[in-house]
């Protein structure tokens, strides 16, 4: 009885902080200007229904996906967790009077499998397309346009062509240009086929490259009869804009180009003030250099997304202002995004970047899972909440009624862990066979093969032999 009150004091508990945040201290999400630094209104946020059925799935892996500064805060969150079952289990075994040493041993033997699980739910994170929250366009003339985004036929990219198109529709995007290094002839082949039918016309493809000089530039609205193969900076940003397209200077703040200066007097279009594809800010007193000096230079500024296929969902948008835009043939509105990348002026391109938690910087981040856990709790609507609520009951009545389930509850890690090492291994032959389709192009589908489906070969061994060993030890110990 004394266990069955502690449950439900714990459920209560937790439910009543949740309703608590989610209320008294409930955090908006919303789309902030990028240069103002102001909500956006013309622009909302739609919660898919598949999230907030699994909310309190789906919700934590979403959030932990848009934290500011990923490949740190992910893993450790994850460090958090396993500090946390270690200490726990600990202590539970050494308050018990017997069997100590037998209890703390699995304690160890079960820390390489939650390592493992902790693993796979990091590449489900970074690599697994999950229904995040999208963007609503209540404006009367805005279109929302992609112009960094690299496919499979890029070096690092991790995405098909027609995927790519699918994640753009899926994201609210109405027109997008493909960015691939080194080339753009396969992205031509892929517009070609928009252009002839064979896919909808919306969201638009439209051709760029990522030409890799002095430092990474958008090359966008090229066409088959362009090369950049030794070419030096200014013969590159001459020849597209002869071809009629504009020329980006892509994530300069990361210091590996050269002045901006020297970009600006090559008659570059305009910067990107921000760029998501690894971390979600830069240094800040960088961003007000760059972008005065954008400003005070009459220069576009944009913001790339960067996509390659894995990483941060999306984030990150540029709204055109292009009236009329549904009456234009696609050739008509890629002209009309160029000729405000070329001629601007700024205030017909806003950059709405996705805030979903108070901003923070890179440092002592240690504790930040815990804010993020708090801050997460914060953005839920009352569907959510409820959500919440449900399965929290759920999860105490299968507690309660644990007799009535049939798996060995020492095995549950093992169980885990066997369908987790399976994951990785599909999804490393899943990537073999798709980088031999594709070779020559991407690279990142070899080394992701070979790194995931070792480890889930290793997984599946540890974890076979440790739920086989528990078994056979615990059928023994049934035996008269």
């Amino acid at each position: 009885m004394k266990k069955f009150r502690t449950q439900e004091f714990v459920i209560g508990g937790v439910i009543l902080f949740i309703i608590l945040l989610a209320s008294v201290f409930h955090y908006p999400i919303y789309f902030e200007d990028v240069l103002t630094l102001r909500q956006n209104s013309d622009f909302g946020v739609q919660i898919d229904f598949f999230r907030i059925l699994f909310e309190p799935i789906l919700g934590p892996l979403l959030y932990l996906n848009r934290t500011l500064y990923p490949l740190t805060e992910v893993p450790l969150t994850f460090l958090w967790i396993l500090i946390f079952y270690v200490t726990t289990a600990i202590v539970k075994a050494l308050r018990q009077s017997s069997d100590k040493k037998r209890k703390i041993l699995n304690v160890l033997i079960d820390l390489p499998m939650l390592s493992g699980l902790s693993f796979t739910v990091f590449v489900v994170i970074l690599f697994i397309p999950l229904p995040n929250n999208t963007i609503v366009n209540n404006s009367k003339d805005s279109i929302l346009v992609t112009t960094h985004a690299h496919t499979e036929f890029s070096h690092d990219g991790l995405i098909s062509q027609e995927k790519m198109w699918e994640y753009h529709k899926r994201n609210g995007f109405d027109a997008f240009f493909i960015t691939d290094h080194a080339h753009h002839k396969k992205s031509l082949a892929f517009v070609q086929k928009q252009r002839n039918g064979d896919i909808p016309q919306k969201p638009l493809v439209m051709v760029g490259q990522e030409y890799s000089g002095s430092n990474h530039m958008s090359l966008l609205g090229l066409d088959g009869s362009f090369e950049t193969k030794d070419m030096d900076d200014n013969s590159v940003i001459d020849s597209v804009h002869n071809n009629g397209g504009a020329v980006l200077i892509n994530h300069w703040f990361d210091g590996k180009g050269k002045a901006k200066e020297f970009y600006a007097s090559m008659g570059v279009d305009g910067f990107e003030i921000e760029n998501v594809g690894k971390e979600l800010y830069y240094n800040r007193a960088l961003f007000k250099e760059l972008k005065e000096f954008c400003i005070a230079n009459n220069l576009m500024m944009v913001g790339g997304l960067d996509f390659h296929g894995y990483g941060r969902v999306c984030s990150l948008y540029n709204a055109f202002e292009i009236p009329n835009w549904q009456n234009l043939d696609a050739c008509s509105k890629e002209k009309a995004i160029l000729n405000i990348l070329k001629n601007g002026p700024q205030n017909k391109l806003q950059i709405l970047m996705y805030k979903d938690r108070p901003f923070y910087t890179e440092s002592n981040l240690f504790l930040r899972p815990f804010f993020t856990l708090v801050n997460y709790f914060r953005t839920l609507n009352g569907l959510q909440v409820l959500s919440w609520i449900l399965w929290l009951l759920a999860l105490w009545v299968a507690v309660n009624r644990k007799n009535k389930i049939f798996i060995n509850q020492s095995n549950t890690f093992s169980i885990l862990s066997v369908i987790s090492s399976a994951f990785l291994m599909i999804l490393s032959i899943i990537y073999y066979y798709r980088g031999n389709a594709v070779e020559g192009y991407s690279k990142v589908y070899s080394e992701y093969s070979w790194l995931l489906g070792p480890i889930g070969v290793v997984l599946f061994i540890y974890a076979g032999a440790v739920w086989l060993f528990r078994t056979l030890r615990a059928t023994k110990t049934e035996l008269p």
